[in-house]
């Protein structure tokens, strides 16, 4: 069997490759000097790649990398990558968010201990000889309140150094607890009560539809007049013309920013702001562990499945992987014999784990149970990651839900809900850890979760099940095993027949035509 290959086509040191313990079925070449149509030709060889921060992948790419199966940026932002095209081929897309984040802190606190302490002003007195009482007095750290919006990697690691410089932290986040924050130090509030209250502001969330914009004229009317605001976030988080006037107004007392690009801000804004030019997760110690981090996931996921640094999949931690494989196989089977039973296009996809399944992540096994779904239903292989983009495309709502309790020690049941009904499905580890069927429309089952059967729907009477088994016997098809589950209030049964094959049709046609038979249909699980 050949080697695995991963293909680094930036520049990667000989430390950092030292650093990573060797995996002896993975072979790892690094290769700069590909580009154009050299890359484009060396890419159909590779099993993983790893690209330099900004390298734009597009789907020229993608399409080159027939055996791709793992991309990896040597950076913190994957923003470079066609996301949507690697996902739509099956391609996962990771970075190393967390290996700057420790830079980024360090940086949003040294602006702003610049910016109360005046230190750009006061560096340019001294060069030019000026009287240094001219610069006005600073603003000490200690003892004021520092407002956190954003409480991810970097406004944890803010709020942990600021309060060992004697600030009280507020922070504002919608994933912050009250249990979290006191175990953290610090105040959860909401953001309206942050601006109020705070002296200084660091803005440390995401660029998404909700953030953008998030920092406007509205946002600057509610902070104190003599609140300092630093910001080592994406920019279109500030509405900079807003951010302009407030400072020319008065309106707040002062800015820093690290900005991704100098162009992008008025002569007046970079001014009246202190700002440095996208430098904060740049260091020396952030890039070793980025690429450190960013070598690392890719040759853990094409070892033992590993997810960490995922851009387009739910993570799966050290060791997860081969705990979750059992769930994901039973998702896969569950998602494709639910898109046998459901003809209409669905409108909501939930699927619910308990026990183990639940603990270990639901998000990976609703992934699963939708790849099973769509490559049932569109017939053709529907890998995991791509999965979501095609329910997302249809309009499906996929629901994940985690419960605790269960009759078995873990389960995963899936509902598939559409204009015509609800169908569902539940399936569990047996006692020699393979799937098995426990839960089917309502009823309680314990089948096999393969090969061929006929899933049949009948009044609860003597004879239904010798009817059945004399017409099948009659038309060659043998049955290799037979579960039912009962409705004793309702007087009717699901009974599940595992057969060697196919059933024809004009086999189906006559078992629907006999008495007390409601329903038969042949599927594959």
């Amino acid at each position: 069997m050949a080697d695995t290959r991963v293909l680094v086509s930036g520049s990667l040191s000989d430390a950092t490759v030292e650093a990573v313990p060797r995996r002896s079925s993975i072979t790892v070449e690094r290769r700069p000097e590909l580009v154009g149509e050299a890359l484009l030709s060396a890419l159909t060889q590779y099993d993983g790649w790893l690209v330099p921060p900004g390298f734009v992948v597009d789907e020229a790419h993608l399409d080159a990398a027939r055996s791709l199966r793992v991309l990896g940026v040597l950076g913190a932002d994957a923003t470079a990558v066609d996301v949507l095209a690697a996902s739509r081929r099956g391609v996962v897309v990771m970075h190393a968010p967390a290996g700057s984040a420790l830079a980024a802190a360090e940086h949003s606190l040294f602006l702003l201990g610049a910016l109360a302490r005046h230190i750009p002003a006061a560096a340019s007195a001294a060069r030019l000889g000026a009287d240094a009482t001219r610069v006005g007095p600073g603003r000490e750290l200690s003892g004021a309140t520092l407002g956190v919006v954003g409480f991810g990697h970097v406004g944890r690691l803010i709020a942990d150094r600021a309060r060992g410089l004697h600030l009280h932290v507020l922070a504002s986040d919608p994933d912050l607890d009250d249990e979290l924050a006191e175990e953290l130090g610090v105040e959860r509030v909401e953001f309206d009560d942050l601006l109020a209250r705070a002296d200084f502001v660091s803005v440390q969330v995401p660029s998404t539809p909700a953030t953008r914009g998030l920092f406007g004229a509205s946002t600057f009317a509610k902070m104190k007049s003599d609140a300092l605001l630093v910001s080592t976030a994406r920019g279109d988080v500030l509405d900079r013309d807003a951010l302009l006037h407030a400072l020319e107004s008065g309106k707040i007392a002062g800015a820093a920013l690290d900005v991704e690009d100098p162009s992008d801000c008025s002569a007046k804004l970079l001014e009246r702001a202190l700002c440095t030019p996208h430098v904060a997760g740049d260091t020396r110690e952030a890039r070793a562990r980025i690429e450190t981090r960013a070598l690392t996931q890719v040759l853990s996921y094409l070892e033992d499945g590993t997810i960490e640094g995922a851009v387009n999949v739910p993570n799966v931690p050290v060791g997860g992987a081969e705990s979750l494989a059992p769930y994901l196989e039973i998702a896969r089977r569950l998602g494709s014999l639910l898109a046998q039973l459901e003809e209409a296009d669905p409108r909501e996809v939930r699927v619910t784990c308990s026990g183990e399944a639940g603990r270990l992540g639901v998000s990976p096994v609703a992934h699963a149970v939708l790849a099973g779904f769509y490559s049932r239903r569109l017939g053709e292989t529907i890998h995991p990651v791509r999965a979501p983009h095609e329910a997302e495309q249809r309009g499906v709502e996929v629901v994940e839900v985690r419960e605790m309790s269960s009759r078995y020690a873990a389960t995963v049941r899936v509902s598939v809900t559409s204009n015509d009904g609800v169908h569902t499905a539940t399936g569990a580890l047996g006692t020699r850890g393979e799937p098995r069927l426990v839960g089917l429309e309502g009823y309680e089952i314990d089948a096999a979760m393969t090969g061929a059967a006929l899933l049949m729907k009948n009044e609860d009477r003597p004879g239904v099940i010798g009817a059945v088994g004399s017409l099948l016997g009659e038309r060659g098809i043998n049955v290799a095993r037979m579960q039912v589950g009962l409705d004793e209030e309702s007087g009717r049964a699901l009974a599940l027949w595992m057969v060697d094959g196919a059933v024809p049709e004009d086999a189906l046609q006559a078992l629907r035509a006999l008495p007390h038979v409601e329903s038969v249909r042949g599927v594959t699980i």
